[in-house]
């Protein structure tokens, strides 16, 4: 897919001294760039999600006492 974009004459600049250095084309260079940003704004999105379904659940999540005292004193007592 052929685009056309706007950037300032710094990031252009920098940009091309990043695909040259790297040994890649200009269009590799923004594909990958661009794959990269989409990526990671991907993962934020799903931290987001998954943080709202679990926001407020924390008693409905929260292990009981007894059971975490039973199963601290279930483990072999090991110096560290």
């Amino acid at each position: 897919m052929k685009t056309a974009i706007s950037i300032p004459d710094d990031v252009f600049a920098a940009a091309e001294r990043a695909a040259a250095e790297m040994g890649l084309s200009r269009s590799a260079l923004y594909a990958r760039a661009i794959a990269d940003f989409v990526a990671r704004h991907d993962d934020a999105r799903v931290t987001e999600r998954l943080d709202a379904v679990y926001a407020g659940q924390a008693s409905e999540t929260a292990l009981d006492e007894t059971l975490a005292t039973l199963q601290a004193l279930s483990l072999p007592d090991e110096e560290w």
